[in-house]
């Protein structure tokens, strides 16, 4: 509408102003010490779904860090919209790398580079700038309730309870969600599936001490190096793998998904300098796309003993640790996987060592049907905006919350990001495009409009 797009273009300013405002904030789910930065950001959230024309936002304390909800309710008889995000982000660790203060947002080449620019809160404040462009424009066609929590990036461990206990509060006929990537503006997509999560930590001891390792070198067995033997041997010569039962439930694309994943553009040469890599790696028989989309994987995410401080100290490490993660497709159950990973390492490790694992979270694998009036009515918003139809493919990531929210609410969920693959998510210098946030507030109205089949 007319009215939306005048109206964004006249404050379109003072949008990015306000997000600027809420990437200042150290909202670190993971470190304790940020806990009053959480409780700060937590306010903030609130206090812009206030400005944006919601009747009522309250903060429900958790056992972790506290949720905001908000809403607007103005026609029983208007299809429900519940928006999820998160307002915690990742450690910005390693700082050496980043550019600019993670958390001094800086503006260049047409992005802002910040933690949490993309992931999550540029992302959730687009639909906050849509509810006010709704509201101050008269043109709202749908009610609209809002879910930001603050521990995403830990997995989400006190959302279960919430959504259980606050069912009447959340109920909405379809959850939207902006926390994924499209290929491009010129290529739009929408996510129709989100991949499962299994992330324990495992620690290797050897010997009951650090020991020096030219009097115990080469007698006694060193758990980095037991541990990056055991690591190394949980995939073969294809890159598939090999702890026994990992595929069984894994549910194979059709050839026809196949073939659609296909025609989304991918420039190999631009990707692999975009990484800085040579060649790419991954499962023997699968393209890129497919591996980061339609495949499990395991990765290793940490690993760490010994001595590791400035200069030399010739030690035989008394304990490795690292970090293992693995993303998981549609069936598999993350439950299982993770007794399955944490059974193979004991299975495999030498009685030299002794091995302990623990589940750090987890969360299972989403898809959403693409033949749904939620869908089309997302899909219908993308092509009114960008001009063309959008593609639909599945992300690589994981948002453990999904399954709960289906399982617990009866709801589908659209997934309707602006963030691209190349956002540096969990990584230095993260960035989002502004044209990618301004193009997500203009859209969003649209997905609203066309649900509520006004148009």
């Amino acid at each position: 509408m007319k009215e939306w797009k005048a109206y964004q273009e006249q404050h379109k300013d003072r949008f990015l102003t306000e997000l600027l405002h809420l990437l200042r904030i150290p909202s670190i789910s993971a470190r304790s010490e940020h806990k009053d930065d959480m409780i700060r950001c937590a306010e903030a959230v609130k206090a812009s779904l206030l400005e944006a024309g919601a009747a009522k936002v309250e903060i429900y304390p958790t056992s972790g860090h506290p949720i905001v909800y908000g809403e607007l309710i103005t026609d029983a008889s208007k299809p429900t919209v519940l928006v999820y995000g998160h307002y915690d982000v990742q450690p910005a660790d390693p700082l050496e790398l980043w550019k600019s203060g993670p958390f001094e947002p800086v503006l260049k080449d047409g992005k802002i580079f910040a933690r949490g620019a993309c992931d999550d809160k540029g992302q959730f404040f687009m639909h906050i700038k849509a509810l006010e462009t709704m509201v101050q424009t008269g043109q709202l066609p749908t009610n609209i309730k809002f879910l930001i929590e603050g521990e995403e990036e830990v997995g989400s461990p006190n959302l279960a309870d919430f959504v259980k206990t606050h069912k009447a509060l959340l109920k909405a006929d379809v959850i939207l969600i902006s926390d994924t990537a499209m290929i491009s503006l010129e290529h739009p997509s929408i996510d129709i599936g989100v991949r499962g999560l299994s992330y324990i930590e495992v620690e290797v001891t050897g010997p009951n001490r650090d020991l020096h390792s030219g009097v115990y070198g080469g007698a006694v067995a060193n758990p980095i190096t037991i541990l990056a033997k055991m690591i190394a041997s949980l995939h073969d010569e294809n890159n598939h793998i090999t702890i026994p039962g990992f595929y069984t439930d894994v549910v194979e694309a059709r050839p026809e998904e196949r073939a659609l994943m296909a025609e989304a553009p991918f420039d190999e040469l631009a990707y692999k300098a975009d990484l800085g890599v040579n060649e790419l790696w991954g499962e023997k028989g699968f393209t890129t796309n497919e591996r980061t989309g339609i495949r499990p994987t395991l990765e290793l995410n940490g690993i760490w003993g010994g001595y590791t401080g400035e200069g030399a100290k010739t030690v035989l490490p008394s304990k490795a640790f690292a970090k293992i993660s693995c993303r998981l497709v549609p069936n598999q159950d993350s439950h299982r996987i993770t007794d399955l990973l944490i059974q193979h390492l004991m299975a495999i490790a030498p009685a030299n060592v002794t091995v302990k694992a623990s589940l750090h979270h987890g969360g299972e694998p989403y898809m959403t049907p693409i033949d749904s009036k939620e869908y089309r009515a997302a899909a219908r918003a993308i092509e009114t905006t960008f001009g063309k139809q959008p593609i639909p493919v599945r992300g690589g990531g994981s948002i453990p919350i999904c399954a709960l929210f289906e399982k617990e609410l009866g709801l589908k969920i659209i997934f309707l990001g602006f963030g691209l693959d190349s956002d540096n998510l969990h990584s230095p210098n993260e960035k989002f495009d502004l044209a990618n946030f301004y193009k997500g507030i203009e859209t969003i109205p649209y997905f609203h409009l066309y649900l509520s089949d006004r148009c």
